[in-house]
C-alpha cells in the first residue's frame, strides 16, 4: 500500500471530480477542455486558499459601521509553470483577482525528461509574499522541483503546489526534494508510462488546452 505525505491534499469535491471526468474524455474539444479547467481551477482555489491570513477593516453597511474581515490578495502570488500552468491561472485569478502573477518557463527534454529553464519572471518583494505554484500535471516531478527550487531562492513566506493530476512517482519526487511544500491535487492516478506521461491521465495538458496536437 502506497503511503503519501501528510501535506498532500486531495480535493475530492463532487463538482471537481465530475468536471475532471469530462476533461479526461479524449473527444473533449480544446474549448471544452479550457472551460472545464477554468471551472475546476476556481473550485480548487477555494480549498488552496482556505488558510490565507485575514485582517480586520472598518466598513459601513447601509445601517451602521462594523468591523469585517478581508484577505490581502496583493500578498499572494500565483506562479504559472509555462505553458500549461496558464490554463489554471485564469480560474485562480477569478477567485483572487488582487493576486500578483509570476511565470517560470520550463520545457522537458524528451530524452532525459529533465526540466530546462528558459524564462523566469517574479513580482518584487517575494520575501513578503505567499506563493501558489500551478501546473495541471505533476508527472515525473522534474518541472515542479526545478520551479520550486528557483522560487525558494527568493525566500517567499510560503509555497504551495497545485496540480490537476498527479501519480505516486510525482508525489514522491516532489516530496523528497521539497518536503516542506504542501501539494494540492484533484486526482492521484495509477502510474507513469515509459515516456513520463500519467496513466490513465488525460493526455498532454498543454496540447489539449491550446489545441496544438
Amino acid at each position: 500500500m502506497t503511503t503519501f505525505p501528510e501535506n498532500l491534499h486531495l480535493i475530492d469535491h463532487p463538482l471537481v471530480q465530475h468536471k475532471l471526468t469530462l476533461m479526461r474524455r479524449k473527444d473533449a474539444s480544446s474549448n471544452t477542455f479550457r472551460t472545464l479547467l477554468n471551472e475546476v481551477s476556481m473550485l480548487m482555489a477555494y480549498e488552496v486558499t482556505r488558510d490565507m491570513p485575514m485582517q480586520d477593516i472598518e466598513i459601513e453597511t447601509p445601517l451602521e459601521t462594523m468591523t469585517a474581515r478581508v484577505i490581502d490578495g496583493k500578498k499572494l502570488v500565483f506562479v504559472s509553470i509555462l505553458r500549461a500552468g496558464n490554463g489554471i491561472l485564469g480560474g485562480m485569478l477569478s477567485v483572487v483577482p488582487g493576486a500578483r502573477v509570476g511565470h517560470v518557463g520550463l520545457y522537458r527534454d524528451p530524452k532525459t525528461l529533465t526540466a530546462i529553464e528558459y524564462y523566469f519572471k517574479m513580482p518584487h518583494d517575494m520575501h513578503e509574499r505567499d506563493v501558489i505554484v500551478v501546473d495541471p500535471m505533476l508527472a515525473t516531478g522534474n518541472s515542479a522541483i526545478a520551479a520550486v527550487e528557483r522560487i525558494k531562492e527568493l525566500n517567499p513566506k510560503s509555497i504551495k503546489f497545485v496540480c490537476l493530476l498527479t501519480c505516486p512517482e510525482g508525489i514522491a519526487a516532489l516530496h523528497k526534494a521539497h518536503p516542506d511544500v504542501p501539494l494540492y491535487t484533484a486526482a492521484i492516478d495509477r502510474q507513469l508510462d515509459e515516456h513520463g506521461y500519467i496513466l490513465p491521465g488525460l493526455g498532454d495538458a498543454g496540447d489539449r488546452i491550446f489545441g496544438t496536437k
